[in-house]
């Protein structure tokens, strides 16, 4: 936006004569009293340009990245600029300054928060067991009433599948770790390379267990980071993983007396950086022409879906509802799934008749979306199905869900079935270019 000023008003420093004042372009919208950049013009090219306001003069910089971006150009040029152009520009992003924020707000030092959901500290029992009742005594996760919760959990959960699941984890579990923490600790490192340049820390906490959100928005708070962009790493959205990850970021950094400012980033289930990354990875896979190709999604409860509909007349009651998405499921996990299958076959080229969308890792006995992954795994023969091919881009990750429920257990069923070889695509983990992916994300927030 650029503005004509009848008169220079605090031009720092600049001749006061009108016809060399202009002023406007900031890059942010214009409020009352908002700051502004002062452009001095000779022969119709812009010789300066300085940030003023002669309100908050003494609170605010003498330049900012519009002041630079705007130099050598030409009034018509300057005249023909809008926001949008700034923002796209590779090298430079508009200032964050807003009307009536003191000078300290665009010099606040921003962190990142990557958010995935957890796993426990070891492949036994006791650290699974105390994992376990941590994730499942968050209510977004199972959402029912407490005193049914605790029951569920302290009487049937955590007595009979604590032993079980340490078990699956040791399959899995690295010299390193878990591969969930391994993954997103070199997805971390990858990232803040990335962004070195800038000089922003990025920092990985969990949902649940270890490394913690509250420890890592300790560690940005010691860094000096009054701004955090948090990115939950979950590709779609359910209110019992990124909404949960949101509510524990605010919670954490509530407890801070100087609060910090948290920008939420949205999920990227059709992104097309995330896209790309996993067709990346899976394109191998495809081109080995498997029969068929399975997206496999961690399952929820119908329930959750049923509530991400505010208009309470659509999600599971209209047919084919996660199909197309519109303003009735827009916030619907299953929608999202749908959204994230159809882009990545479209990129790979796989035709409709080719893959099938599933649900996986359900617990319990109420339903849960459908169709059931096991189920559609053990018709597949049947059908003359030989080769299977799995994606599971609910994961940015490596997890026991992929890894062991997929590539080992799925795997069996598959040939007890009568199938022949059923491959699982590896998650983006710590692949160059979803490195490089999430770290663009970032940079357009930075």
């Amino acid at each position: 936006m650029v503005d004509y000023c009848d008169i220079s008003c605090e031009t720092g420093g600049f001749a006061e004569e009108k016809d060399q004042a202009i002023n406007g372009l900031f890059g942010v919208p214009r409020f009352r009293d908002s700051p502004k950049t002062h452009i001095k013009a000779e022969n119709r090219q812009i010789a300066d340009a300085q940030l003023n306001n002669s309100s908050y003069s003494s609170e605010v910089p003498g330049f900012s990245p519009a002041t630079e971006w705007v130099r050598a150009k030409t009034t018509d040029e300057t005249l023909a600029i809008k926001n949008n152009a700034i923002v796209k520009d590779p090298s430079l992003q508009p200032a964050k300054i807003y009307s009536s924020m003191p000078r300290t707000f665009s010099k606040m030092k921003t962190g990142v928060l990557l958010i995935n959901l957890g796993t426990p500290d070891a492949p036994d029992s006791g650290a699974v067991r105390r994992y376990l009742k941590q994730f499942l005594s968050d209510e977004r996760v199972l959402d029912i009433n407490s005193f049914g919760r605790w029951l569920l959990l302290n009487f049937i959960i955590l007595p009979f599948r604590s032993r079980r699941s340490a078990k699956a984890y040791r399959k899995v579990w690295t010299p390193e770790g878990s591969p969930l923490l391994v993954y997103g600790q070199q997805l971390t490192e990858g990232v803040r390379q990335k962004l070195q340049e800038l000089g922003t820390p990025v920092v990985l906490g969990m949902r649940y267990g270890n490394p913690s959100v509250g420890s890592a928005i300790e560690f940005l708070r010691k860094e000096g980071c009054d701004r955090i962009l948090v990115l939950p790493l979950f590709p779609q959205y359910a209110s019992s993983s990124t909404g949960s990850a949101v509510e524990e970021a605010y919670r954490e950094a509530s407890r801070h007396w100087n609060t910090p400012h948290l920008q939420l980033l949205e999920p990227f289930y059709d992104d097309e950086r995330f896209i790309e990354a996993f067709a990346a990875v899976g394109r191998p896979y495809w081109e080995q022409q498997p029969d068929h190709v399975i997206f496999s999604f961690h399952g929820l409860p119908e329930r959750h879906v049923q509530k991400s509909d505010y208009t309470g007349e659509y999600c599971l009651k209209q047919p084919n509802c996660c199909a197309t998405l519109c303003d009735a499921n827009r916030m619907c996990y299953g929608a999202h799934c749908h959204r994230t299958a159809t882009r990545l076959a479209e990129k790979l080229g796989i035709p409709q008749e080719r893959y099938s969308i599933s649900y996986q890792s359900r617990l319990g006995r109420t339903p849960w979306l459908r169709p059931y992954t096991d189920q559609v795994i053990a018709e597949m023969p049947k059908r003359g199905i030989k080769k299977l091919v799995i994606f599971c881009p609910a994961f940015v990750a490596d997890c026991l869900e992929t890894l062991e429920e997929i590539g080992m257990e799925a795997v069996e069923e598959f040939k007890e079935a009568g199938g022949e070889d059923l491959q699982l695509v590896p998650s983006l983990n710590s692949h160059p270019q979803w490195v490089e992916g999430v770290a663009s994300l970032l940079r357009e927030n930075l």
